[in-house]
């Protein structure tokens, strides 16, 4: 039996909690990396087509899903299917999915607030050096960030739906787009930005290849939280008096608009730094990006600001980060409570202290990756070669699991839920839904192209990630 089922509030709190769950280290920095390693403005819209085309049918379906069975995605897909048993182990996935993800998510966050903390106190020049990530993540300090972090993560969690998730993101969401606007007209007056501002604004197609393709698909599902089954639990608090449609659309622009302005900050960054900048000597890697790159780009602005200037800049760009990533994390824990609650029956309080233990004892090996524990440093070997126990998650569940438990919520639909009713769900607190284009489109899509995308997307990822090879080549 479900007990102390939560519901946001409002319509808009439905919104902003959402687009705090998508909006995280993949659009900050995730999204920069690939678009400067990718022809920046020719990754920008092949992104936006696959947002539009592909990943909104997908969050309308899951966003639906989630409202119609008013519960999270184990029992939504055991409903709507009639308690198939292969149907409720692809729920089960769809737990595991973000519980694997808020792993590593939470050791990324620790380090941020590593760095906003040395940002703060004047340590810039120190964090700028080659190696010092390298310290860092090392440090026995880590794990003294990291206790602080999930007291304050699983306090909010812990005060529920409306005020715990919905509360946090009404605070935090406006205030990341008002530091990121900042930040951005800050840069924007630096000399020779505007070289970064061509390449990210000013297509040169002939860069436009499979692999923009992919990566651009795969950033916008990780980016709208879409496989993680956070926008299904989210459709289970979600009010019956509410358009779906509408409020998906809003929840995508708000998605977008974030990633659209990280990169309007961090290129013309990355340019103005050195104009002569070629996007591929940048790193591969978000990580790489952000806590070795970045330092080195902001340290570079104290000629014209001075140190203490460049260490603001650098503390409100690190607070802008932490925001992003505390939001993210806080919607990817709900999904696994609200799965104790509902198929264990669990009070909140009891599946907020299980998980908080389980994702710490987790989190710890995670940490330990990384050079203090040979064993987990050296964890698996795949790719051609060793991986940490860190790496493991990170690529499985963030880049090959996402787009299958995707594929998966499509067949659910297409399959199990006939087309008028669906389309009924979707029309709730909507009526001009029915008989439109959108309805139409929602509906072919789902069940036609959609599905064949994201299965070609999962076994390519998986191909490339575990055996280096790209399919898609093959085409």
């Amino acid at each position: 039996m479900s007990i102390e089922r939560g519901q946001f509030s409002s319509r808009l709190g439905f919104i902003l909690s959402a687009a705090g769950s998508a909006i995280g280290l993949g659009n900050l920095i995730a999204f920069p990396v690939l678009a400067s390693k990718n022809g920046g403005a020719v990754f920008l819209v092949v992104y936006l087509l696959c947002v539009t085309l592909v990943c909104m049918p997908v969050l309308m379906a899951e966003v639906a899903l989630g409202r119609h069975t008013q519960r999270n995605p184990v029992g939504a897909f055991s409903a709507l299917a009639h308690h198939a048993p292969i149907w409720r182990m692809a729920g089960k996935l769809a737990i595991l999915t973000p519980f694997m993800i808020a792993v590593f998510y939470t050791i990324v966050t620790v380090w941020v607030i590593t760095y906003l903390f040395r940002a703060l106190t004047g340590d810039l020049d120190v964090l700028a050096q080659p190696d010092e990530f390298n310290r860092a993540i090392n440090s026995p300090f880590l794990f003294v960030y990291l206790a602080v972090l999930q007291v304050v993560v699983f306090g909010v969690l812990l005060s529920g739906v409306k005020n715990g998730i919905e509360r946090q993101a009404r605070i935090l969401m406006p205030g990341l787009f008002l530091m990121l606007i900042g930040l951005i007209a800050f840069v924007l007056s630096l000399d020779n930005a505007s070289a970064g501002l061509r390449y990210y604004l000013v297509p040169d197609f002939s860069q436009l290849d499979s692999g923009v393709v992919n990566a651009a698909l795969n950033q916008a599902f990780f980016s709208l939280s879409l496989g993680m089954g956070i926008m299904i639990t989210y459709g289970s608090y979600f009010s019956r008096n509410d358009s779906i449609p509408a409020s998906s659309r809003l929840v995508s622009v708000m998605d977008t608009s974030a990633a659209f302005l990280a990169g309007l900050l961090i290129l013309p960054a990355i340019f103005s730094f050195n104009p002569q900048t070629n996007p591929e000597d940048l790193s591969t890697s978000s990580i790489g990006m952000i806590f070795s790159y970045l330092p080195q780009i902001f340290l570079s602005m104290q000629d014209s600001v001075g140190y203490v200037g460049a260490s603001v800049v650098a503390t409100v760009f690190f607070a802008l980060v932490l925001f992003a990533a505390f939001s993210s994390l806080v919607s990817i824990l709900e999904i696994p409570i609200s799965y104790m609650i509902d198929e264990w029956g669990f009070s909140r309080r009891k599946a907020v202290l299980l998980q908080a233990g389980l994702v710490t004892f987790f989190a710890l090996f995670a940490a330990m990756s990384f050079g203090i524990s040979p064993f987990l440093t050296d964890f698996i070997p795949y790719g051609g070669m060793q991986k940490s126990f860190f790496d493991l998650l990170a690529d499985t569940f963030s880049e090959v699991i996402l787009p299958f438990v995707g594929f998966l919520v499509c067949m659910v639909v297409a399959l199990r839920w006939r087309r008028a009713e669906f389309s009924a769900e979707l029309a709730i607190g909507d009526p001009h839904f029915r008989g439109s284009l959108m309805e139409r489109y929602v509906n072919f899509s789902l069940r036609t192209f959609v599905p064949v995308i994201l299965l070609l997307v999962f076994l390519n990822s998986a191909s490339q990630k575990y055996f280096t090879f790209d399919l898609l080549s093959l085409l």
